[in-house]
């Protein structure tokens, strides 16, 4: 069964899509299967996979509504992952998610038919907390944030910690925060060294030790239709979304071991 990852974090021009499309297909690069979903009605991440937002038939926002099925509006792509995407439908998705049933698990409830299918499903949200985005918390395991090493991302993380504590219990106990991932970072600056260092020290292992530099590449690849990796394979920014795929997978696996060590341990205590 997939592990469903949301990657979010209130605060705009953090790396979002950026890390969503490009971890993605550093995913895929390693032969594993992918989902990658679009919450955000801007579609940057459609966009950004070389699907043109204004041709999608079928998109998140039918998903949500219920008009047609996940499994419907799965789109592949040449980047190596599958894509449900998003456009501007999906703005008019908040309105009506609020007349309808169990309107915070309308994303979870569409995925159960498909998890089977992948390995990991990354889902992308907009810079806010809305129904779209408790709609990608209440379906994941798991929340990846990524954050610039500034002041007033210290600031803006804790308000987010804070969502999914609320989140966790009152919609999805399982939810947690999966990693703290550094986006944007240069280690001439002294107050990015000062950030990184805080986080490290309140969170602890949930920092991911790769960070994900400033570069140029990754900034040009969206314009293209394309993720870095395929836009320049060898670049800097290439180079650490493929180490954090590493990281990620390596997290996953021990994950499934220990719970295989746990379940073990009980049946023995029987």
């Amino acid at each position: 069964m997939a592990k469903i990852l949301t990657i979010t974090n209130q605060k705009g021009g953090v790396g979002k899509t950026t890390t969503c499309v490009n971890l993605s297909a550093s995913l895929a690069a390693t032969r594993k299967r992918v989902l990658m979903i679009d919450l955000d009605p801007q579609g940057n991440a459609t966009m950004g996979s070389g699907i043109d937002k204004h041709q999608i038939e079928s998109s998140s926002y039918e998903v949500l509504i219920g008009d047609k099925t996940a499994e419907e509006s799965i789109i592949k792509t040449e980047c190596g992952y599958d894509l449900i995407g998003a456009n501007g439908d999906l703005t008019a998705a908040e309105v009506e998610l609020l007349q309808l049933p169990r309107r915070e698990f309308r994303l979870k409830m569409a995925l159960l038919p498909i998890q089977d299918r992948y390995d990991f499903i990354l889902i992308d949200n907009p810079p806010s907390l809305n129904l779209l985005t408790v709609n990608a918390l209440s379906a994941s395991a798991g929340v990846i944030i990524p954050m610039q090493c500034e002041y007033y991302a210290l600031e803006g993380i804790s308000s987010l910690v804070g969502t999914i504590e609320k989140i966790n219990k009152r919609l999805n106990p399982m939810l947690r925060i999966e990693g703290i991932l550094r986006t944007m970072f240069d280690p001439r600056m002294s107050l990015t060294k000062d950030v990184s260092t805080h986080l490290v020290e309140y969170f602890g292992d949930k920092v991911y030790r790769t960070v994900i530099p400033r570069n140029v590449r990754l900034a040009e690849a969206p314009s293209h239709g394309l993720p870095a990796l395929q836009y320049d394979k060898s670049s800097r920014g290439s180079l650490a979304y493929l180490a954090l795929a590493g990281e990620l997978i390596r997290r996953t696996e021990q994950e499934q071991r220990d719970k295989k060590n746990d379940q073990k341990t009980e049946q023995e205590s029987v």
